[in-house]
């Protein structure tokens, strides 16, 4: 067992979840995991003291997989934080960009620079398992003829060269992302101004409006509503919303109000919502 405590992250270091775990959890040594499901074992089994993941972007949409994730295993969200996302075209120390005829990365970062590789007619866009993985394994391989599309973090963590830097095709780029403990850990010491919660609803006409307007009813302010599919169960689905709220009292109403209208309730975290933008 590692003496120094973990932050679990999904990719590897150099990445945006890397990234993001230095705001979030700036106290961590950072234990990269290749797929989610790892870093819910690592976080879940002890690893871990804590794991930062992301959740939305604002071009991409939402990470569905993190929602079914947090449903599945006991867990619980204590912060949220803000990045905005920057990709550079990488590669090997001395490379030069008309070298370059394969470009590796993530698939969410291909779609996230599509401009870009359209034009950059002299190479193909391939899929990989992570931003930074790609950096790391050109380093690893020492390709002369491949770049990867990743954080300027990655090129600083294996020693790389950046060829292009800000290549996105929008520059309000931002993810954000969950900081999540077990649910049995203490809970930090914040004035919680966010709620997430997932529920059930019978599968009957207007058991949604009911459900939203009896949020609305408790004062609330819902800022995200997502639905996901009920394994098993085909045409239901689990809602997973987000919503502000002034004081405890009036988030313990809202969620007593959602009670009596479905036929599941179960809160996620309650979390100080991101107030600013952390940038890379």
């Amino acid at each position: 067992m590692p003496s120094a405590r973990q932050v679990a992250i999904q990719g590897e270091r150099g990445s945006n979840s890397h990234m993001a775990a230095f705001k979030l959890a700036p106290d961590y040594e950072v234990l990269p995991c290749a797929v989610s499901t790892d870093v819910f074992a690592a976080l879940l089994d002890g690893r871990a003291q804590c794991a930062v993941l992301p959740i939305e972007n604002t071009l991409h949409g939402a990470v569905t997989e993190h929602y079914d994730l947090l449903l599945k295993n006991p867990v619980r969200i204590d912060a949220e934080g803000l990045l905005l996302i920057h990709h550079n075209l990488v590669a090997a120390p001395g490379v030069e960009l008309s070298a370059i005829r394969t470009v590796l990365s993530h698939p969410v970062a291909l779609n996230q620079c599509r401009r870009f590789l359209e034009s950059f007619t002299q190479a193909r866009a391939l899929p990989f398992y992570d931003t930074a993985g790609s950096v790391k394994h050109i380093i690893a391989e020492s390709l002369k003829d491949t770049a990867g599309l990743a954080p300027e973090l990655a090129a600083e963590e294996y020693g790389a060269n950046i060829l292009l830097r800000g290549v996105e095709d929008h520059a309000q780029n931002f993810t954000r992302f969950h900081l999540i403990r077990r649910a049995e850990d203490p809970a930090p010491a914040v004035e919680p101004d966010k709620l997430s919660v997932a529920f059930a609803l019978d599968h009957r006409p207007g058991t949604l409006v009911k459900a939203l307007q009896a949020l609305a009813s408790a004062g609330v302010n819902l800022t995200r509503i997502e639905s996901r599919p009920v394994p098993g169960q085909p045409w239901e689905y689990v809602f997973f919303v987000e919503f502000r709220f002034a004081g405890e009292s009036t988030a313990d109403a809202a969620l007593t109000v959602l009670r009596s209208e479905t036929r599941m309730v179960r809160e996620l975290g309650r979390y100080k919502a991101a107030a600013t933008t952390v940038t890379s």
